[in-house]
């Protein structure tokens, strides 16, 4: 999302920030920006804006099972990650080819264009143009063509947008320039498009990207998309400067932008998810203080909702939470992978403490709500062993929780050379069995995902958890969702 588009004019606010911060790599016109010098927020810069809208509708060919949500948060996590070398010839309007690194904003360049379940290229304008330093990985393609990108970037695949892994079949044109012009044309693959190798530089380098207005661009014959950056907010618990650049969008007006949506005659009540793509009780929360005035509106409007969090700031709502609950229909679930305290300190060191997340349970079931817990990532030959799952399910039933759903360790294309890494140094014993679970899936063996799953169900089953009249399936799903396929970074902490 472009932000100068959801900036309402006129922000305006009292005192100036207290260092000199970086400047925006978006447009944010009048945005205030804000530095505090506090421990907590040490090399963090918020972006403090006044939002036209905080109702965000989910896109209709999304899986997800919620159309609505909130996020008071956003920020780089949804610019570019800055994802190729600067050497990246990009395809020109005028069918010339310029190396990323020399493009400018207003130049006109191709990107492509849905039609029904197609695509075609369309000419497009590079909106905003970035560089940042990270650590590069050589794709060579099977026709010879070689680039250099992030981890993090996507490109359109026969089976749709993946990061680079070997045996993935790219789309666009190779190194066979089409002749002509291109727009309307349909975007296909071709011999020769095949990744055949993907290899760490074992260095940072200076990485280049755009956003453009199709959302994407080709790059080196390949079509390659605007690659946002950070595994988004949700995780923005973390220490401040730690797994993540740390710029911040703060919406300060979020909850009057949310009444007064709430209340227009064409809103129909339908439910509100938050927490899906960016923690809502992030520990920006503590300072900002966005969301008692967002519970206010949705217990005025009696509008149901749902939040999921790992955060601990959930408990200064509870008062609001209940009044809410009084008059509207309000989900609650937390995630709790393990209970075991050093693999979280290696794992997840930046993140609540498993026993801190616990007890948000606990509270939170003591106020009197129906709170579901996501157990995830379980994690192969560290916290899926019957004896850890049976410590994870009984902690998480005396906290008080209605519900478990066991979600297995997922790594999406591109992060399984960066959780290798991890378990390479962490626990290099695991390395032959990591190979035979995931080989070159995401998802691991199904065969073992059923034992991991049924070894959930038995502990719970033992524990006496009783699954509520109305399960909440939701938060599950929405959850999951997160988890396994837009949010990687519950299982990117690891890495």
């Amino acid at each position: 999302m472009r932000w100068h588009a959801q900036q309402a004019a006129g922000t305006t606010q009292e005192s100036p920030p207290l260092t000199p911060a970086p400047p925006l790599p978006f447009d944010l016109g009048s945005a205030f920006v804000q530095t505090f010098d506090t421990p907590g927020f040490a090399g963090m810069t918020f972006y403090e804006i006044n939002a036209k809208s905080v109702l965000n509708r989910v896109a209709s060919t999304s899986e997800v099972p919620f159309e609505w949500t909130v996020n008071p948060y956003r920020g780089c996590g949804h610019a570019c990650v800055y994802c190729l070398a600067g050497d990246t010839p990009v395809l020109m309007a005028d069918g010339s080819t310029r190396p990323i690194a020399q493009l400018r904003v207003g130049d006109r360049i191709y990107g492509t264009v849905r039609f029904g379940s197609h695509r075609r290229y369309a000419v497009t304008e590079v909106l905003d143009h970035w560089t940042t330093t990270k650590p590069a990985y050589r794709v060579g393609l099977a026709d010879g063509t070689e680039f250099t990108a992030s981890r993090d970037h996507r490109f359109l695949t026969t089976k749709g947008w993946r990061r680079a892994a070997v045996g993935g079949q790219l789309t666009g044109f190779g190194k066979k320039p089409p002749m002509g012009m291109l727009e309307g044309v349909s975007v296909e693959s071709c011999e020769g498009l095949e990744i055949v190798d993907v290899q760490p530089l074992g260095s940072r380098q200076t990485l280049y990207d755009i956003t453009t207005g199709t959302g994407d661009f080709i790059a080196a014959g390949v079509v390659s998309h605007n690659c946002f950056a950070r595994n988004t907010h949700t995780y923005l618990d973390l220490d401040a400067g730690h797994d993540f650049d740390s710029r911040v969008v703060v919406k300060v007006n979020a909850g009057q932008v949310l009444r007064r949506e709430l209340g227009n005659p064409r809103w129909t009540g339908a439910p509100i998810a938050m927490g899906t793509n960016v923690d809502c009780y992030q520990r920006a929360e503590g300072r900002y203080r966005l969301m008692p005035e967002i519970l206010a509106a949705l217990r005025d409007f009696a509008n149901p909702f749902s939040i999921l969090t790992k955060g601990t700031l959930i408990l200064r709502d509870l008062d609001l939470l209940r009044q809410a609950a009084s008059v509207t229909t309000v989900r609650l679930a937390v995630s709790v992978g393990s209970t075991d305290e050093r693999l979280w300190r290696s794992a997840e060191p930046g993140t609540p403490s498993p026993q801190r997340r616990l007890d948000v349970v606990r509270r939170l079931s003591d106020a009197g709500f129906a709170v579901s817990v996501l157990m995830a990532p379980i994690l192969p030959g560290l916290s899926d062993s019957e004896e850890a799952v049976d410590a994870t399910v009984r902690a998480i039933v005396a906290a008080g929780a209605v519900q478990v759903t066991p979600l297995p360790l997922h790594l999406r294309t591109g992060a399984k050379e960066w959780y290798a890494q991890w378990i390479g140094r962490e626990h290099p014993e695991l390395l032959p069995l990591y190979r035979n679970l995931f080989g070159q899936r995401s998802q691991m063996a199904k065969d073992y995902q059923r034992i991991i799953t049924n070894r959930v169900r038995a502990a719970i089953h033992r524990h006496g958890l009783v699954a509520p009249e109305r399960p909440f399936r939701a938060i599950e799903a929405e959850a999951a969702a997160q988890a396994a396929e837009a949010a990687r970074p519950e299982q990117l902490t690891l890495l």
